[in-house]
């Protein structure tokens, strides 16, 4: 599929969900990170005209990535009138979070924490706005390893971009006339202190990961498969004790 059509059927979908809800809806609420993923979903949702409220929430972040968010959340201003970028700095309450929490340290459940409040501030904007939290995450994430976070980015009203993957999105962000600064920035989830990358996370490229997504005779195939396994529970639907009576 060409790019071009690509990019007008998720703008026409987006718009097309908005007529479809039971109440009125007044804005779309959309994190911006400084990533590929979300500037593509934020350009998109100004695309529809909508008012679109992009947030940039910092926690602890390194200055190259808050940058970058800025830098896209700007271009967006000035290009649509319909959008608004505001910064929303969550690092006090982090760490306050943190310091409460001290007894039951796990870094790992710290940098879900850090997704997990951005999630609770973008559905509180959303509410102050009658507006819904539009998703960010791609195919490779959302449906082939499960690279989110529970209850976090994970947590979203609609995702326009998760049947695209990657290399998709990428496309997309050249066409839209994304900064080559943030599509060609090494992805990270900008969880950690040691600005750790999504490479470096999964064990593997989102290249290598697309490839033995759709080719079981890749040589990475059984590398892919063992991450997937790993993160299945948050793919699979919530289990239910369910009663024949």
């Amino acid at each position: 599929m060409e790019v071009k059509k690509r990019a007008e059927i998720i703008q026409k979908w987006i718009d097309d969900y908005c007529n479809s809800v039971s109440f009125e809806l007044k804005s779309l609420v959309v994190g911006v990170s400084g990533g590929v993923d979300s500037s593509v979903v934020s350009t998109l949702c100004a695309l529809t005209g909508r008012k679109t409220i992009a947030l940039s929430m910092p926690i602890k972040q390194k200055k190259n990535q808050h940058d970058l968010s800025i830098e896209h959340g700007n271009w967006l201003s000035k290009k649509f009138r319909n959008v608004k970028l505001n910064t929303i700095d969550l690092e006090n309450i982090f760490n306050e979070f943190e310091k409460s929490m001290n007894q039951f340290n796990s870094e790992h459940g710290f940098a879900n924490t850090r997704a997990r409040l951005r999630m609770t501030t973008l559905y509180q904007v959303a509410a102050a706005n009658n507006g819904i939290v539009v998703g960010t995450g791609n195919k490779v994430e959302d449906f082939g390893v499960g690279f989110y976070t529970k209850y976090g980015d994970g947590g979203v009203d609609i995702s326009p971009i998760a049947d695209c993957t990657k290399t998709q999105v990428w496309e997309l962000g050249k066409y839209l006339g994304i900064d080559n600064k943030i599509i060609e920035a090494e992805p990270t989830d900008g969880l950690w202190n040691d600005a750790r990358t999504d490479t470096e996370q999964l064990g593997m490229s989102y290249q290598d990961l697309e490839k033995a997504m759709t080719d079981n005779n890749d040589p990475n195939y059984e590398k892919y498969l063992e991450v997937r396994k790993k993160n299945l529970h948050k793919m699979n639907p919530i289990p239910v004790c369910k009663f024949n009576e």
